[in-house]
């Protein structure tokens, strides 16, 4: 009850719901008019930012391999970590839309090909050199130069060339692009002095905060940078320490250990929410647990072996097991309702009979073999295990082996063909599509190569009419769902956990978990 009262009260406080509201909503919890009243002036005390003191974050997903090069960012640790010493050059405003970060400002041409960005003057990086438009410059071809590992190299394909004019940075696309500014937001962008190439792993860059301590996997500290040039940061200290096991990361939420935690498990969510000092917040977005096989890679070449697959996967008993109702059901694309230009297709449902008929036709396709490990996402042995049971009723077996936690993202992930992932999602269907699914993207985990649907994608960016801009997106949808290598069974909420020696939390944030990772550095401690 608790937690649903803070919710409203929270709502109250930024200006979503109406005081009358509240009260009606506590009334309906059983609380009077005056406790609600008085629960509402604590709320909107705790409200008012405060400066000083440490924020310690249980986080999931990182890894003894990972690294501060933000080109490198593959899991939510090290994207979290990113935002804490880094900055792009746009970030996605909390609730749509774009919010200017070292670009203090930007201008397209008429045909969306030439785009303009103002860099912002008087920013300094945290070892004290001076942002420039040449330290912009000299990131963007870090991450587009043929032999980058960035993962934003999918992205960068479809500039033509770059330069700087003054403090001003000029793209010039290969073909009309109007998500660019979208585009830019991608979280390996951050830009680093001449670039990052001398020293991409530094953690060198104009956020907040600047590393004071890392231990790749264990924890990682940050401590306010003296030369920030904005308002984001209200904590002396933050300090990140990666708990991959959902019960030891809610335990230490539970315990004190940590202030706040990201992937709270479904299957407890509720009684986690009824815990005294501990507030559940969920959001819905775009991001979406999945198993993925290489088109190139036997079986998983031949199209019936991935359709047996498709249709032997029960997705509603999925949703209902594993995310206990925290999402909605996949259909085998990146994309859902959260999107702009978004176009419902028939969703494919669960059926044995069709699972059976591909496999068959599909000929030997030997023994399937699924990798999976609970760094990949929340319940992925159990939806592994949930799969296997549901593709024996077609009489297809499938083998799973569980990974270890550690270099999941590594050692299995693209890598392995087929296995259990997670992706966040992307601002934009283009964004989203570039990445993972354009044939020369540097992260096609699927090993999807579609020349029709490359052509598609990049016709979609130049269109202008919105109408036929729809009717491509729902058409390249189409494509991936019958032949590409995703099988997306659901998609996840953020469900996040918060104590009540934190406030300041934001509903209803885009972006990634956590406010986009975020609510760290807006979020303060409770005097």
């Amino acid at each position: 009850m608790k937690s649903q009262l803070s919710y409203y009260a929270g709502r109250v406080t930024a200006g979503l719901t109406s005081r009358r509201e509240f009260l009606g909503r506590a009334a309906a919890l059983g609380v009077t008019a005056a406790a609600a009243n008085t629960f509402l002036a604590q709320t909107a005390r705790a409200q008012e930012p405060q400066m000083g003191g440490t924020i310690r974050v249980g986080m999931q997903g990182g890894a003894t391999t990972d690294s501060l090069d933000p080109a490198l960012a593959a899991n939510a640790t090290a994207t979290a970590v990113s935002r804490l010493w880094g900055e792009p050059l746009l970030e996605l405003a909390p609730h749509g839309g774009i919010e200017y970060k070292l670009a203090e400002s930007y201008e397209a041409s008429a045909d969306a090909k030439t785009w303009t960005f103002k860099i912002r003057s008087g920013v300094e990086f945290s070892n004290g050199q001076p942002l420039t438009a040449d330290d912009v410059l000299r990131t963007m071809e870090r991450h587009s130069g043929e032999d980058t590992k960035s993962g934003a190299l999918g992205i960068m394909r479809g500039i033509s060339s770059m330069r700087t004019e003054g403090e001003t940075f000029i793209i010039e696309l290969d073909a009309p692009n109007a998500d660019l500014p979208y585009l830019l937001t991608d979280y390996h962008l951050m830009i680093q002095p001449d670039g990052g190439f001398d020293d991409p792993a530094a953690g060198i860059g104009t956020g907040p905060y600047v590393m004071s301590e890392v231990d790749m996997g264990v924890r990682f500290v940050a401590e306010k940078n003296p030369n920030y040039w904005g308002d984001l940061g209200y904590a002396d200290t933050l300090e990140y320490i990666v708990i991959n096991d959902n019960t030891a990361r809610v335990a230490a939420l539970q315990s004190g250990q940590v202030d706040m935690i990201l992937r709270v498990p479904p299957r407890t969510a509720g009684l986690i929410a009824r815990a005294p000092g501990i507030t559940v917040h969920q959001t819905s977005g775009p991001g979406h647990y999945v198993f993925i096989m290489h088109c190139n890679t036997a079986p998983f070449d031949n199209n019936d072996v991935r359709l047996a697959l498709k249709y032997g996967i029960n997705r509603e008993e999925m949703l209902e097991k594993i995310l206990f109702g925290y999402g909605s059901v996949g259909n085998d694309t990146p994309i859902n309702a959260s999107y702009p230009l978004y176009t419902e297709m028939e969703q494919r449902s669960f059926d044995p009979d069709k699972a059976k008929f591909h496999f068959d036709k599909a000929g030997d396709a030997g023994q399937i073999l699924l990798r999976t490990s609970e760094n990949s996402f929340p319940g992925a042995p159990d939806a592994a295990a949930l799969f296997q049971q549901s593709l024996a009723t077609a009489g297809i077996s499938l083998d799973v082996e569980r990974e270890p936690n550690d270099g999941y993202w590594s050692e299995v992930w693209n890598v392995q063909p087929f296995c259990t992932s997670y992706w966040g999602g992307r601002p934009t269907q283009d964004q989203m599509y570039s990445t993972a699914y354009l044939s020369t993207a540097d992260w096609n985990d699927t090993r999807f190569f579609n020349e029709q649907f490359d052509q598609m994608l990049v016709a979609a960016r130049g269109e202008l009419d919105e109408a036929k801009r729809t009717q491509m997106y729902a058409d390249m949808g189409k494509i991936v769902s019958d032949e590409g290598g995703l099988i997306c069974p659901m998609f996840n909420d953020w469900v996040d956990a918060t104590s009540d020696r934190v406030a300041g939390w934001v509903e209803d944030y885009k972006g990634f978990d956590l406010m986009n990772y975020y609510a760290p550095m807006k979020m303060w401690v409770v005097g």
